[in-house]
């Protein structure tokens, strides 16, 4: 390919960010995976590279910006071109209102929010300073499309994200720059499983049955896989989107509809 095409994920060494990153790969991107641990990530770049692909790992906290920054900058230093960022890491407690702490509050918005701010205004820098466009894809989710009991402080990040998405979009449009984001519904990740268990936990029931509260819930009546979410983000980050911008695409098995 005449132009090389490279991405960066957050949050790529576990569940949906590793299955992103790891599709993102298969279509040909250079791709740059960031976490919080770096043992998680490299051994995430590791297999990609032994794959044939041509992946890097970078250690960055999504909740610190200049972590973020750096993180944009040492992609872009690596492979010579920038072209998008999926703001992927989050985090997801699950909690009755009642029992909703300030702690919890600042932590969870401080990475699911503040990642997707830092990372768009990072890659928008990068952008610039390479005269281009590019894409903005940011992971929301359907809890940001409609309310889920005991995700009050959860469900607000991802509604507030799915704002970002639409406000970013108009305001970067003219820059060649589109801003979409993925719903997820329940993936079978480690992320998702622990949700299960403080659910299952909290009726005083197995994990098998908070587990299935989720899945009963839903048209297809199964469990996402993440690789049904990383072939919509793959969608998203090729030139098949292009005339989409602002919008967070539902990938739920039919649990929300819009």
């Amino acid at each position: 390919m005449a132009d090389k095409k490279v991405a960066l994920v957050t949050g790529a060494g576990q569940g949906i960010g590793k299955s992103i990153a790891e599709r993102l790969s298969k279509d040909g991107f250079s791709v740059a995976l960031v976490g919080r641990h770096l043992d998680k990530v490299q051994a995430v770049a590791d297999e990609l590279n032994q794959a044939g692909g041509d992946a890097f790992a970078v250690k960055a906290d999504v909740a610190n910006r200049d972590d973020v920054f750096a993180a944009v900058k040492a992609t872009k230093d690596h492979f010579g071109d920038f072209n998008v960022i999926v703001n992927n890491a989050g985090v997801a407690p699950s909690s009755p209102i009642e029992d909703v702490t300030p702690e919890d509050l600042e932590f969870t918005f401080k990475i699911n929010v503040g990642g997707v701010i830092w990372g768009t205004q990072a890659a928008v820098q990068a952008f610039k300073e390479l005269g281009h466009g590019g894409k903005v894809i940011n992971g929301s989710s359907q809890a940001g499309q409609e309310g889920n009991p005991n995700l009050t402080v959860y469900g607000s990040t991802k509604f507030a994200i799915r704002g970002i998405t639409q406000t970013t979009s108009k305001e970067l449009a003219e820059r060649g720059i589109t801003v979409n984001a993925y719903c997820p519904g329940i993936v079978k990740t480690p992320m998702m499983e622990d949700i299960a268990k403080s659910v299952a936990k909290e009726a005083g029931k197995p994990e098998s049955w908070g587990m299935d509260q989720f899945a009963k819930n839903i048209s297809m009546k199964r469990l996402s896989e993440p690789s049904d979410v990383s072939n919509l983000v793959s969608f998203l980050a090729s030139s098949d989107s292009n005339y989409i911008t602002g919008q967070s695409i539902l990938v739920d098995g039919g649990m929300v509809y819009r």
